[in-house]
């Protein structure tokens, strides 16, 4: 079965930074894109970073462009998401998801992982 684990997630205080992983099993991570996503409490669920099958492109928006780095390590089936200069607006639960459009549509969620920015 396909599964996704988030890990990495804390408490750290503003300014401060945090790597957050996502393990994937059960698929061929190269066939897939892959993205970060983030939701907080009374807030819609936004994407914070994407990165292409092959690692080849990356987008972020303005809102952690600069701060954050994702990666992927497609030999260990593993996706990274690096968050640098962390602000309290940084907090919510961070969800690793995997995504690829042929033959069919087909997305995959992890659990998420919490990310307390706070002093």
């Amino acid at each position: 079965q396909v599964q996704l684990v988030e890990s990495g997630g804390g408490l750290v205080q503003p300014g401060g930074s945090l790597r957050l992983s996502c393990a994937a099993s059960g698929l061929t991570l190269s066939r897939y894109h892959m993205s970060w996503y983030r939701q907080a409490p009374g807030k819609e669920r936004e994407l914070v970073a994407r990165i292409t099958d092959t690692g080849g492109s990356t987008n972020y928006p303005d809102s952690v462009k600069g701060r954050f780095t994702i990666s992927r390590d497609n030999a260990k089936n593993m996706m990274y998401l690096q968050m640098n200069s962390l602000k309290p607006e940084d907090t919510a639960v961070y969800y690793c998801k995997a995504d690829r459009w042929s033959p069919i549509i087909v997305n995959y969620w992890g659990q998420g992982t919490q990310v307390t920015v706070s002093s």
